[in-house]
Order: C-alpha cells, then sequence, then structure tokens
C-alpha cells in the first residue's frame, strides 16, 4: 500500500492543486513533483516570473508566498510503479475535514483528469469553490508541450491577482 505525502497547506492557502497519487520518486524523496521528469514546478516558477530552483525550500516557499497549497485525491493506494492507470484499492483523502480546517480554499485545480475523475468518485465539490481541471504535468503527457501547458495553467497564478 503506497501513501500520499501530506498535504502542504496553510491558513493564507486560497487556491489547492490536487493531484492523484505521488509517483514513486515523489515517495521516495518525501517531495511533491519530485522526479525531474515532472514539469509542475517549472510550469509553477515560470508562470510567477521567478527564475527556476532546484532547492525544495524554496519550491513550497513560492507556493506558500503565492497561497498555494498542495495535496493529492488519494490518501492510500495499490499501484505498481507510477501511472495513475494502475491504480487499484484507492482511498481518498478527507477533503471535508480538509475544507473546513482551510476556509479559505476558493480554487481547487486538478493537475490531470485522473485526479477530477478519482475525486468526483469519492468527493463531493462544494459550492463557493471553483473547480477546473488542468492538463498532466508529467512528462510522459507528451501530447501537449511545455509552452502550451503553462498557458493553460496560467490561470493559477491568475486567480491569485
Amino acid at each position: 500500500m503506497k501513501r500520499a505525502l501530506p498535504p502542504f497547506i496553510n491558513n493564507n492557502s486560497k487556491v489547492l492543486i490536487l493531484g492523484t497519487m505521488p509517483g514513486e520518486k515523489s515517495i521516495a524523496l518525501q517531495q511533491y513533483y519530485g522526479n525531474a521528469g515532472n514539469y509542475f514546478w517549472k510550469i509553477m516558477f515560470t508562470i510567477f516570473g521567478i527564475p527556476f530552483s532546484k532547492n525544495y525550500p524554496e519550491r513550497l516557499n513560492l507556493l506558500r508566498d503565492n497561497n498555494i497549497a498542495l495535496c493529492n485525491v488519494l490518501i492510500s493506494c495499490e499501484r505498481e510503479g507510477s501511472q495513475d492507470n494502475k491504480i487499484k484499492n484507492e482511498v481518498p483523502n478527507d477533503f471535508a475535514q480538509l475544507h473546513a480546517l482551510y476556509p479559505n480554499i476558493t480554487h481547487v485545480f486538478f493537475e490531470s483528469k485522473t485526479a477530477e475523475k478519482f475525486y468526483s468518485k469519492y468527493c463531493i465539490k462544494y459550492s463557493g469553490i471553483k473547480y477546473e481541471v488542468l492538463p498532466s504535468t508529467s512528462g510522459l503527457n507528451a501530447r501537449m508541450s511545455l509552452e502550451d501547458k503553462v498557458i493553460l495553467w496560467q490561470q493559477v497564478a491568475d486567480v491569485l491577482k
């Protein structure tokens, strides 16, 4: 059974980005989007106009400074490897509790269609919160260029203005 990372969130968080479940590399490193082949951090630094950093605390500071939280839809699952299509026996996170503890969340961005699919299967969408699906930042999602992903992910920064 694989376990997700704890949520990265605080009382100032306004935007919540939800992935499905961390991959093998992220779990081993205990870092969100820890696989160098994932473009999440490059996209985040680009949309906020800040030079890219490989330093994980600096990466988290970028999110904290912009009131962005990270979490995964699933708290645990069985999965061979890192691909979401291999997930089985999944257990969702407790979003009722999360939203009760952090009521300032106004936007939820799903980091993939699969994250939204699992959320819709197990959780409710709350009134007063806007939900959007963005393209996966995984390097395996080659249907879209990094530049095109950045354009779509720009809406994360736009809602914080």
